[in-house]
């Protein structure tokens, strides 16, 4: 039987993803509370930079700006870094609010 997480999201790995410098606390079942910095988020995900203890398949909740509480499940690891695919897509409103808030800086932003 094969393990992991069961997602219905297909792989949208082309998605354009938003570079960004933010801080999470994620609500992990077994290890509980774990600090995330995310390097980079899309609609659909997002990548952390320096997670220890997490393995492929695990489920996460965090707390985005505009969005709350979203469900996440670790989708691949590579040394430190992983990637996390949301357990549903974000609204576009939701999106580009959450963006202004995690990137403060225009300069990051993308242009319209």
């Amino acid at each position: 039987m094969a393990g992991g997480a069961q997602l219905s999201v297909t792989d949208m790995r082309r998605s354009t993803r938003h570079p960004v410098d933010y801080s999470v606390i994620a609500e992990h079942l077994q290890h509980g509370d774990i600090t995330m910095h995310i390097a980079n988020i899309s609609a659909h995900g997002f990548m952390v930079d320096d997670l220890d203890g997490v393995g492929r398949g695990d489920r996460m909740i965090i707390r985005l700006p505009a969005v709350g509480r979203i469900e996440a499940y670790c989708i691949w690891v590579s040394g430190k870094r992983a990637g996390f695919q949301f357990e549903r897509i974000i609204r576009l409103d939701a999106f580009q609010a959450m963006i202004k808030e995690m990137q403060p800086n225009p300069a990051l932003r993308r242009r319209s």
